[in-house]
């Protein structure tokens, strides 16, 4: 029997702390209009002292739950992406396992940065698919507050805080369970498709770690060089996905990507030939989220009624490593 992995639920948090342009440009050498211009991002939430990466996951996960009409004791897979985890170990996903009352299985994080929610969406989807799991919860979670540089202006003003989850169920499907023409139109998780260049390993990395110095460390970024790269490989991986699946750019009803730039996910929307109301984007209102920007974005444009069953959802996302990837999901 084939199976595939169906969206059940989508669920968003953001921390109540809300820092704008304005008040980073108090103490910095900026301003609103610089930063809106350049990124389109107007504020960001900040996650309170004592707030953790883990408490951002749960209210999300929470969430998604809801929306599935599920509890956590429903799940049988959790994974995490984030680079910003409670402790360097064990895996922030057991501190959620065991907060959402999930019981059996298994969670464990997944670290790809920006990328990590389709990293993880991708972990999920294969576990389903093959019959390890029947029900996942697959969460993106960042405190990225905590690794900034806040005197670098290059780098702070586009980051924030924030969390958004998706649960997936292992349905039957009537045909192939594969990418391709003649299994596109069922819902659920069409394909997801993987890549990384560790080439590129210096253009965007936090310059401390456990075994590098025993430090955090600061997020440090050659933002020239990252913007080119996440253009070019953005567009070979969408590409990639559509091809797998026998469709093209027209077929695709939304376009959800990892919310990093303005100009860049203008640039996909361009490329796609999709209208401004096709691509959802929510940089303006969280900034730049790391691997919680993708689920946020599909929580806020499926409680809003813009995102529907049956609809064609491409999602697509770069980060350091660097990493990238894309996936296309039937809704």
């Amino acid at each position: 029997m084939n199976f595939r992995s169906h969206v059940l639920g989508c669920g968003g948090y953001l921390p109540e702390r809300i820092v704008t342009n304005d008040e980073i440009a108090k103490t910095l050498d900026t301003s609103d209009a610089w930063i809106v211009q350049r990124t389109g991002i107007r504020q960001r939430h900040i996650a309170a002292d004592g707030e953790l990466t883990s408490d951002l996951a749960v209210k999300a996960a929470e969430r998604a739950l809801t929306a599935a009409r599920l509890e956590g004791g429903d799940i049988d897979l959790l994974v995490l992406a984030t680079a910003t985890p409670d402790n360097t170990f064990p895996a922030t996903a057991t501190k959620v396992q065991a907060r959402i009352g999930m019981t059996g299985g298994a969670a464990f994080d997944v670290h790809a940065v920006c990328t990590g929610f389709i990293y993880a969406l991708a972990v999920a989807d294969n576990f389903l698919k093959c019959g390890q799991a029947r029900r996942a919860l697959v969460i993106g979670a960042e405190t990225f507050s905590r690794i900034l540089d806040w005197t670098d202006r290059g780098t702070c003003v586009l980051f924030g805080d924030g969390a958004g989850a998706l649960v997936l169920e292992a349905k039957a499907t009537n045909g192939h369970a594969g990418a391709g023409s003649g299994s596109n139109m069922e819902g659920g998780v069409l394909s997801t498709h993987l890549h990384s260049d560790g080439g590129n390993y210096g253009i965007l990395y936090v310059d401390g770690g456990p075994s590098l110095n025993g430090h955090v460390g600061h997020l440090r970024m050659e933002g020239k060089e990252v913007f080119r790269l996440a253009v070019e490989r953005l567009a070979a991986v969408v590409d990639e996905a559509l091809a797998a699946n026998g469709l093209i750019a027209a077929d695709i009803d939304w376009l959800v990507p990892h919310q990093a730039n303005k100009r860049i996910i203008d640039s996909m929307g361009r490329r796609l030939g999709l209208p401004a109301e096709k691509v959802v984007m929510t940089i303006d209102h969280h900034a730049n989220t790391s691997a919680a920007s993708v689920p946020l974005a599909l929580a806020e444009a499926t409680a809003d009624g813009r995102i529907k069953p049956g609809q064609l959802v491409l999602v697509e996302a770069m980060g350091g490593g660097v990493t990238w990837g894309a996936g296309l999901v039937r809704w």
